[in-house]
């Protein structure tokens, strides 16, 4: 099984001046639980290369087996560091799609026409994707054959407002993650802040917060062992 991992290329968390990006335990844990699976995984960034860390996911109150264990595998820190370009790989070659989150993904995966492509062509292909956390935001300007919201009807959680609201950036992020799946027609649902949370809806995997990236990684690899793949 071949699955692609898209990080964020963006590095600022609007005008407040600080560093933004993928937040690191929303990659490690998804990372090891591929690799366990006996994954071949491939990442990819919009700009390619090495992606920004969130610098407060490596924080020592954040860091976890997984990020430690990520961050002393010469393996992982290599392949983060030669990201693909995004606009260079094809759903086709793929099994299966998984996002991470941080706050990054709000400003260009969710604008980013070509991520909108790959999602809408993986899923229609028959195959599972996954977002975790404000990734799910990703999915804003995803849609249908039909033209409608991807989202719309399906059930789908994400970074929980209240969430967003305890880390006092509500007033910062360019959307709300759960405001923009609700407006958009999606079944939204959610349990205690900071609690792992994944929902599964066809093909379609959420999570909710960093918590639910093992979780989340886990429900996709079912998925694709129940498909033979």
């Amino acid at each position: 099984m071949k699955v692609l991992i898209v990080l964020t290329s963006h590095d600022e968390l609007g005008d407040t001046g600080r560093k933004t990006g993928f937040w690191l335990e929303e990659l490690a844990a998804p990372y090891y639980r591929f690799k366990e699976a006996g994954a071949q995984l491939v990442l990819a960034s919009p700009k390619g290369g090495q992606p920004p860390l969130d610098p407060k996911s490596n924080e020592v109150g954040f860091q976890t087996d997984d990020t430690r264990r990520f961050e002393a595998d010469p393996e992982a820190t290599k392949a983060l560091a030669n990201t693909v370009r995004l606009d260079s790989v094809s759903a086709d070659d793929f099994d299966a799609v998984f996002y991470p989150g941080g706050h990054g993904p709000l400003w260009d995966l969710a604008e980013d026409s070509v991520s909108a492509r790959l999602i809408e062509t993986t899923l229609r292909s028959g195959k599972p994707v996954g977002l975790v956390c404000h990734a799910p935001g990703v999915l804003r300007h995803t849609v249908n054959e039909d033209g409608t919201p991807l989202v719309r009807g399906k059930n789908v959680t994400g970074f929980a407002n209240t969430e967003e609201e305890a880390v006092q950036l509500t007033d910062v992020v360019p959307f709300l993650v759960e405001d923009e799946l609700t407006g958009l027609g999606g079944v939204y649902s959610k349990t205690d802040d900071w609690q792992p949370y994944v929902i599964e809806d066809g093909l379609l995997i959420t999570g909710q917060n960093p918590a639910s990236s093992a979780p989340a990684a886990g429900a996709l690899i079912e998925l694709l062992t129940q498909g033979g793949v």
